[in-house]
């Protein structure tokens, strides 16, 4: 087989498996947690052992389908982070940004990051462990941000330690106040937003301690 021919089946690959991928979204949009093989497979019109035979099991889709939103994701964060605005309003357009995301499509987000276990399916779906398949994702994120960082800010010549620990702590309160929020809604995301910000911004440090009660 010669070059062209190698390349044109690469190409037929990769858009075959778009087009799979385009299709677990659609099931995951519609089943959130509970999408099942058995019904990604029937929406893409294929069998099951072929959607096996291209992402090997449901580990294998997710993480696929987790790298697809989390590209998106950090390209929009860069935008906001990039964004010609005070750093105050960089940093609330950021959390804003993440926010605004798992909003809109909350299906998405759950399977993500609460996708249940399906015993129904036979077993390569048996024994899916949320933790060991999240966990990359959001480590995956925090380098990202840490990246974006350092990159941006100077802080002084520990700057590359200071930026990893900011960077995977900025995403740990995301993701936190996050899920809790979607599930709660216990006020609106501006809202949201803006108490974050604050916290980001040293508001704790600002704040004094309350007449009778411990220091904080």
């Amino acid at each position: 087989m010669d070059t062209t021919q190698r390349d044109s089946q690469q190409r037929a690959h990769e858009e075959r498996r778009r087009e799979l991928l385009e299709a677990a979204d659609r099931v995951v949009l519609r089943d959130g947690p509970g999408a099942s093989m058995n019904a990604i497979a029937a929406e893409a019109g294929i069998t099951k052992p072929i959607l096996y035979r291209h992402f090997g099991d449901k580990g294998g889709l997710y993480r696929a389908l987790a790298v697809r939103h989390t590209d998106a994701l950090l390209a929009a964060l860069r935008a906001a982070l990039d964004a010609p605005a005070q750093r105050r309003a960089r940093v609330e357009a950021t959390l804003d940004t993440y926010l605004a995301a798992i909003e809109a499509r909350p299906q998405v987000y759950r399977f993500l990051m609460h996708p249940a276990d399906d015993q129904s399916e036979g077993q390569p779906e048996q024994g899916f462990d949320v933790g060991r398949h999240a966990a990359p994702l959001l480590r995956r994120l925090g380098e990202e941000l840490a990246q974006v960082v350092a990159e941006r800010v100077d802080l002084g010549p520990d700057g590359a330690e200071k930026a990893r620990v900011w960077g995977h702590g900025i995403v740990g309160m995301m993701h936190a106040a996050g899920d809790w929020w979607l599930r709660d809604r216990p006020c609106p995301r501006e809202q949201l937003v803006s108490h974050l910000t604050d916290l980001l911004w040293g508001r704790l440090a600002d704040a004094g301690d309350r007449e009778g009660g411990p220091a904080f």
